[in-house]
């Protein structure tokens, strides 16, 4: 077999068009191994993750406590009977209620964030008995049909219509038109505390606090979507936090699988799940939650997950390295201003806005080649992501920095032509 026969295969068995983006990038080793925030190919070479895995490597790859704990619980049980309970999703749900803000209590697991948000929407018609919903421009909330009907891209919609019906977009951190489209019958709004698919985009303060007292105004629900922005990405636990809202529901996926597993949780207050009481089994999913929750190995690993993040203060880490980070991007900004317009976000999630269209894709693969592995944001292809793992060290930081300043520097010679 050739050395891109690889390539070849995923042309004729799973996506055609990845084949082809893949090989116009010059991609031509595929990732064999990873540890902490490094990436390596079947050549050998080392990349550097900037883009975190869209955000599921808080931890980085293989933290020894989290595959440790994975080995233990896989010779004792990973998938249960479903006939009676078992212990691990009981002990996730306990940390979730411990670190997750206010009276957040309940937790629904299952396996992604877009089920997560699913389920969210879901129990909001539930509780409050309303169709509507409002969500905002830009916003991505997972691609199934009701979480893409409150998302925020024609783009990934048109081809499905219809979809949900009774969805109102409003501009993204803007009150005053939220207040406008919220009333008596809407079963929730959907906000990401931090849009990351939009641009990493964060709102004006008192927006968060703002939609909490127009969801309370109109008996209307708030689910915030944390599956990007939390797990300490931010600086907290939540990015929510930074404004002390507490939402409804709550849903967080990504790192909480601790960068092996793939989990999801919507996690919701007293009041918003009371239907549990008279409906337990309303909403199920095989290898995910329902009645006795989630599936020991998936949940054990997340506790694992939620553990280290407590024990190696990744609140502060994520605060520390990203404030190293974003002062260096700043300043690169200042440097090729017709590259890079603008430098945001909180903590270690960052985003890097280029001065205009096609310049992030040039930018992206001046760093691929000098091997620093960074993403667009799905709704803003003008926008470079920077969410790497917290674990990754300062000395790495700043190489990168080095990095994106050389790359930024062979883009401008060539943004000048355009």
């Amino acid at each position: 077999m050739g050395e891109t026969a690889w390539l070849d295969d995923l042309g004729r068995y799973i996506n055609p068009g990845i084949a082809r983006a893949y090989s116009f990038l010059g991609v031509l080793s595929p990732e064999v191994r990873a540890q902490g925030a490094f990436v390596y190919d079947a050549q050998g070479d080392r990349y550097v993750d900037m883009g975190g895995g869209y955000g599921v490597m808080v931890h980085g790859y293989l933290h020894p406590r989290i595959v440790a704990r994975a080995k233990a619980q896989l010779d004792k049980i990973a998938l249960p009977s479903r006939s009676l309970p078992v212990l691990e999703p009981i002990e996730l749900a306990r940390r979730l209620a411990e670190i997750t803000p206010g009276d957040l209590q309940y937790s629904f697991f299952c396996n992604s964030g877009a089920e997560a948000n699913e389920a969210a929407l879901k129990f909001a018609r539930l509780r409050t008995r309303r169709a509507g919903f409002v969500s905002a421009h830009g916003a991505f909330h997972g691609k199934t049909f009701g979480a893409l009907s409150v998302s925020g891209r024609d783009l990934y919609k048109d081809p499905f219509r219809p979809l949900l019906q009774d969805v109102q977009l409003v501009p993204y951190g803007d009150a005053e038109a939220l207040r406008a489209v919220v009333d008596e019958q809407t079963a929730a709004v959907i906000l990401e505390p931090i849009q990351g698919e939009g641009g990493v985009i964060v709102p004006p303060q008192g927006y968060l606090r703002a939609a909490r007292e127009i969801c309370d105004r109109a008996g209307a629900m708030l689910i915030f979507d944390e599956v990007q922005s939390g797990m300490a990405r931010t600086g907290h636990y939540f990015a929510c936090e930074h404004e002390g809202v507490t939402p409804d529901f709550l849903t967080v996926s990504k790192a909480l699988g601790g960068g092996i597993m793939p989990i999801g949780a919507c996690v919701g207050t007293p009041s918003a799940m009371g239907f549990l009481d008279e409906m337990p089994l309303i909403h199920t999913s095989t290898f995910g939650g329902g009645g006795g929750g989630g599936a020991p190995l998936t949940t054990a690993v997340a506790c694992e997950a939620i553990d280290v993040m407590r024990d190696e203060d990744f609140c502060g880490q994520a605060r520390e390295k990203g404030a190293i980070l974003r002062e260096g991007l700043l300043r690169i900004q200042a440097e090729f201003p017709e590259v890079i317009s603008d430098v945001r976000g909180r903590g270690l999630m960052l985003g890097l806005e280029t001065a205009r269209e096609g310049v992030g894709g040039m930018l992206m693969s001046e760093l691929l080649h000098r091997k620093v592995l960074a993403l667009w944001t799905l709704n803003n292809e003008r926008v470079l992501r920077m969410i790497p793992p917290i674990v990754i060290a300062v000395e790495t930081i700043e190489e990168v920095l080095r990095t994106v300043r050389e790359a930024a520097a062979e883009v401008a010679l060539v943004a000048a032509d355009l």
